[in-house]
């Protein structure tokens, strides 16, 4: 049972008064203490509580701000009295209700620094992703036995067939649209005949493997990201640890090869899709027949188009198999996460996607391949 909180004063000969606490120092006890010590009128010199049996935070709170308000010392407190003060000490520190807003330039300046080194960690990190999957591939190789071929199987299904469909439709709207947007254009010349040329060429070497990678990497990048972010954070890749299994060769290294394997196959398929489209718009629109149409591709569209749509594909689906994976083992935490990482996937896979083809688009006019 609390026993009740009091003082009683004492004045030494020099006249300082010294007030001695006794009883418990806490909310079930303190009663009027707090009201009588506010309307205690002379001066205080030291505050003795070196008689009280328990105090908490509301007692320590107490004497820590009659000691502060009255300039006095506390003496006779014990080891667990002295934390209490000490700790309700630190936390009597004036806060701003409203922060100073920062400096625009340098607050510009903190967040372009900061997605700076963001994104060096992240190329970091995907490079030494890529080592790790390389160093699974070999080992497979060296070992063919441990090759998981129906979960590869399944991945061919879930990333090439399963997206012949959404991959068709929108090749052959980009056909349509390419040629309908080419006639117009080339109308204007009386040159309608090489609408032919720029469906052909445009869909073969860039527009059908890159949107195609587009599309990859925004369903199966994500899917890739979210299934692995998922397992990660259900401690299911903890458990392949622990009993011996690599995540990198179970679940890394099939979707890495059903990527890029698959999108060359689906970039192609999109190509002629593409092309099928503009030859409709063309016999359409522009009186072409089919016959005409693809023996005039067959004219104009060098075998090296092709070539250079094959090579590429491989290196995007490389690429979206890398990130999607690389982020969905980096999930942490919550399932607020799995959302961020899969985003993340999705963007930056697009972004690689395209930078490169940039990149391939001036080492192949380099090289001769125009």
């Amino acid at each position: 049972m609390a026993i009740p909180s009091d003082f009683v004063e004492e004045t030494t000969e020099d006249g300082a008064v010294t007030l001695h606490f006794s009883g418990d120092l806490s909310i079930a006890s303190l009663g009027d203490l707090p009201e009588r010590l506010r309307d205690y009128e002379a001066a205080i010199s030291r505050l003795d509580i070196a008689d009280i049996g328990y105090m908490d935070t509301v007692g320590a709170w107490l004497v820590h701000r009659t000691a502060r308000d009255r300039d006095a010392e506390i003496v006779g407190a014990n080891d667990d009295a002295q934390r209490l003060i000490a700790a309700v000490s630190a936390a009597d520190q004036a806060a701003d209700i409203r922060p100073e807003p920062p400096n625009p330039v340098l607050r510009v300046l903190n967040e372009v620094g900061e997605a700076t080194t963001v994104a060096f960690t992240t190329l970091s990190g995907l490079v030494g992703f890529l080592g790790a999957i390389m160093v699974g591939f070999f080992r497979l190789l060296r070992h063919p036995g441990k090759i998981r071929w129906n979960a590869v199987i399944q991945r061919f299904d879930v990333v090439g067939v399963r997206a012949l469909g959404i991959i068709g439709l929108m090749s052959f709207l980009i056909g349509l649209v390419i040629a309908q947007q080419g006639a117009v254009q080339l109308r204007q010349f009386g040159a309608e005949v090489f609408t032919v040329n720029l469906v052909g060429r445009l869909t073969l070497r860039e527009l059908g493997v890159l949107m195609t990678a587009i599309m990859v990497a925004g369903r199966s990048g994500s899917a890739f990201a979210a299934q692995l972010g998922t397992m990660k954070l259900t401690e299911e890749i903890d458990a392949m640890r622990t009993i011996g299994v690599s995540p990198i060769e179970a679940l890394v290294l099939p979707r890495f090869i059903a990527a890029v394997f698959m999108l060359p196959l689906l970039g192609f398929y999109a190509s002629i899709v593409a092309i099928i489209g503009g030859g409709l718009l063309s016999w359409v629109e522009l009186d072409i027949p089919p016959a005409t149409f693809f023996s005039r591709i067959r004219e104009v569209v060098p075998l090296t188009d092709v070539y250079v749509g094959l090579v590429k594909a491989p290196v995007f689906g490389a690429i979206i198999a890398i990130t999607g994976c690389y982020q969905g083992m980096q999930v942490k935490g919550n399932a607020e996460d799995v959302g961020m990482r899969t985003t993340a996937a999705v963007v930056q896979a697009i972004f690689l996607v395209i930078v490169l083809d940039a990149f391939f688009a001036v080492f192949f006019t380099w090289i001769g391949w125009n």
